[in-house]
């Protein structure tokens, strides 16, 4: 008499299944990171680590300055707002930025911006894609500099 089959014998199979289909989507997954990273941050990090006191007390003395940037883009021109601690406008000041794309198409768009009223900047240039920028921007007033990278979502 031979022995009845059950429907554990697929028991293998399924799992062997399962665990293939697995590697398939992680492999998936894998390839769209890769192929979509846009590589390295910065080009020189050994010489950027080197002057890393530096860069802290750039920072330290930005913060100290208190200044204020607010941002956004309305119909897709930058627009930006700069103010001193006390809340008062930073007149005539002079702005150079570049506009970067933080996730989506890898887009850079160069700034020009023109003062607009006391403490409120227009760049003239138009950002063309819709959704998040980051607006990379140094501002100098007199022999005071700021670096900031508000983001601004385009709509």
């Amino acid at each position: 008499m031979a022995a009845q089959r059950t429907a554990w014998r697929w028991y293998p199979w399924a799992v062997i299944g399962v665990l293939g289909f697995v590697a398939v989507v992680n492999g998936g997954m894998v390839w769209a990171a890769l192929s979509t990273f846009p590589g390295v941050a910065i080009t020189d990090s050994f010489d950027h680590s080197n002057e890393y006191d530096s860069i802290l007390a750039t920072a330290a003395r930005e913060a100290a300055l208190g200044w204020q940037v607010t941002a956004d883009a309305p119909g897709g021109h930058a627009r930006l707002t700069l103010a001193d601690r006390a809340g008062h406008p930073i007149a005539h000041a002079r702005l150079v930025g570049r506009a970067l794309r933080p996730v989506g198409p890898d887009d850079t768009t160069m700034l020009t911006f023109r003062e607009a009223a006391p403490g409120r900047y227009l760049a003239d240039q138009v950002l063309r894609l819709q959704g998040q920028w980051e607006l990379r921007v140094v501002v100098t007033d007199g022999t005071d500099t700021l670096h900031a990278a508000p983001r601004v979502l385009v709509q």
